[in-house]
């Protein structure tokens, strides 16, 4: 959790920082998840099967701090939640009650739901326009959920916006 590599798809591409969402050692994998927005993105995601990418350097960073804290919960927004994902696997190994938050501004932008669902003891879902889950952005729900319990620790990730709403609500409660 907290990780990260490094791509370039070509020798003569541009290197692009990217989370590692999951890896197998047995195999000598890592997954990552990429939102297609950029020229090298955009590339990355029309690569098939059989297809290579030139450099991959990882991984990168200090791992997220996890322990047992009690109940600790996660939140993604958008492509955010390919990193709640992992730092959600590695507090529920850490002994904790996981829940998660995560969120899109449509239900096309909403990933991971499954995987969140098998890993964490409850998961809420949200959508800015009520396409999927509640109607709401994430911070609104963390908000309500703060409102009636208190938790250990927070990990969030997503846009700016939303990482700075969540901030300012972690020093409100």
């Amino acid at each position: 959790a907290g990780q990260f590599a490094i791509i370039r798809i070509n020798e003569v591409g541009e290197r692009i920082p990217l989370t590692i969402a999951d890896s197998d050692t047995s195999k000598g994998t890592i997954t990552i998840i990429v939102q297609g927005i950029g020229k090298t993105t955009k590339e990355l995601n029309s690569l098939e099967a059989g297809d290579y990418i030139s450099d991959i350097v990882g991984p990168l960073g200090k791992p997220s701090h996890i322990e047992n804290f009690g109940t600790a919960i996660s939140i993604g927004g958008g492509v955010g939640t390919a990193i709640a994902y992992p730092t959600a696997v590695a507090l529920k190994n850490a002994g904790n009650h996981t829940i998660s938050i995560i969120g899109g501004r449509t239900k096309e932008f909403v990933i991971l739901e499954k995987e969140m669902r098998e890993i964490c003891d409850e998961v809420f879902i949200t959508t800015d326009d009520g396409s999927y889950g509640i109607e709401c952005v994430v911070t609104d729900q963390v908000e309500q959920k703060l409102e009636k319990e208190k938790f250990d620790m927070i990990y969030t990730c997503g846009p700016e916006q939303m990482m700075y709403g969540m901030f300012l609500l972690a020093e409100q409660y």
